[in-house]
């Protein structure tokens, strides 16, 4: 069975979906396919943590590597600032990844500054991490932000309320996240033929998704999703969540939201999770999901691996001593270039030396790992 959605730049299609609701399908996007269900990799600063492009395009067992991945606006605002990388062609040249790419719209990075910034119905002013210099983020200037940065999929701005937040405070908060998204589609609109390579990619221009909020209470996920899908805007992503909620409650979210997204557009989940997560999500029918976690336990000598085919996932911590002289893989049954060329010991060797490289190849296995969870859920739903 194929569901279309086509918009400029964007084209989703729907395969197979299993009884339990997982979709197996592709996302067309100006910049190259993504086979979906897929995990984005973040690239933060226009870079993924510790590990090179040229890596992140052929890691993992099959040598697909990453298809695509997510930059971070409000970072690269900062640093080395939007008007600079569009005046390179935009964050693909910039940083040569000609791979889809998504960014996000700075809003959880302003939430997080929470003793730095002050929310407005205009927008949200805050103050840089770096400097301490003042700045202010509205609807508006994030996608003028986004379009100059030139991602593929882009975000619209919202604001990504705290846990646990009274029913009151989420509702207030919600209502602000849609009149922003309402006034991102508009703008984006009026300006979207700005982004760095419209006429190379013959008019294509990038794809704006809505954020649904509402906190953990379930009639305002739904009054949330359903005012953003009467905006038709060409995807949708669940947001607000892994924020400090028990691990079922963000299940539970996320089950009663896809109930109301539209089934022939793009479902993504923000900032999740462990492997074992991403795989059981994929499975309920989400279609992208992105997270710092496997850089950034990597590079805390955590690594994610099976003690046997098929079997739960474990944290390895490299950092202890019954691995020094461990001739073995991290991961027996694991294909990717760590496992194939390099033993727990020298591993170890190198983190607690403090030699970069131990953190580069922590790295790369920890993605490899995520991205060969993906591809055997997408080889499971395609039946």
């Amino acid at each position: 069975m194929c569901l279309y959605n086509l918009q400029m730049g964007l084209t989703f299609q729907v395969d197979r979906t299993d009884a339990g609701g997982g979709r197996r399908g592709r996302l067309m996007l100006p910049h190259g396919v993504v086979e979906t269900p897929v995990f984005m990799p973040v690239g933060t600063a226009a870079s993924v943590k510790a590990v090179e492009q040229g890596v992140l395009e052929a890691m993992g067992s099959d040598g697909r590597g990453a298809e695509i991945i997510l930059a971070n606006t409000y970072h690269l605002y900062l640093r080395p600032g939007h008007e600079l990388i569009a005046r390179t062609g935009g964050v693909h040249r910039f940083m040569s990844w000609e791979r889809p790419m998504l960014t996000d719209s700075g809003g959880f990075q302003v939430f997080s500054l929470s003793s730095l910034r002050k929310v407005t119905p205009d927008g949200a002013e805050f103050r840089s991490h770096l400097d301490g210099s003042k700045h202010f983020f509205s609807p508006e200037h994030s996608m003028d932000v986004q379009i100059a940065l030139g991602a593929d999929v882009m975000m619209v701005f919202d604001e990504c309320v705290e846990h646990p937040a009274t029913y009151e405070r989420t509702r207030d908060s919600m209502a602000l996240t849609h009149a922003w998204a309402q006034r991102s589609k508009d703008h984006f609109e009026l300006h979207k033929e700005r982004v760095p390579w419209f006429q190379q990619r013959d008019g294509a221009t990038q794809s704006l998704f809505g954020i649904v909020q509402g906190g953990m209470y379930a009639d305002l996920r739904r009054e949330s999703a359903e005012r953003l899908v009467e905006m038709d805007l060409p995807g949708y992503a669940i947001g607000g969540l892994a924020v400090g909620e028990p691990r079922e409650v963000t299940r539970e979210m996320i089950a009663l939201t896809l109930e109301w997204l539209p089934k022939d557009k793009p479902r993504y989940v923000m900032g999740v999770g462990y492997p074992d997560e991403i795989e059981e999500y994929a499975r309920m029918g989400v279609d992208m999901m992105d997270c710092v976690l496997p850089t950034r336990a990597g590079r805390h000598g955590l690594l994610f691996m099976r003690e046997e085919v098929g079997g739960p996932v474990v944290r390895m911590n490299i950092k202890r001593k019954e691995y020094a002289e461990d001739a073995r893989p991290i991961d027996e049954s694991c294909g990717c270039m760590v496992c194939r060329r390099y033993s727990r010991a020298y591993l170890r060797h190198l983190f607690v030396s403090g030699e970069a490289l131990g953190l580069t190849l922590n790295s790369v296995h920890n993605l490899a790992f995520y991205l060969d969870t993906m591809q055997r859920v997408r080889r499971d739903l395609a039946g």
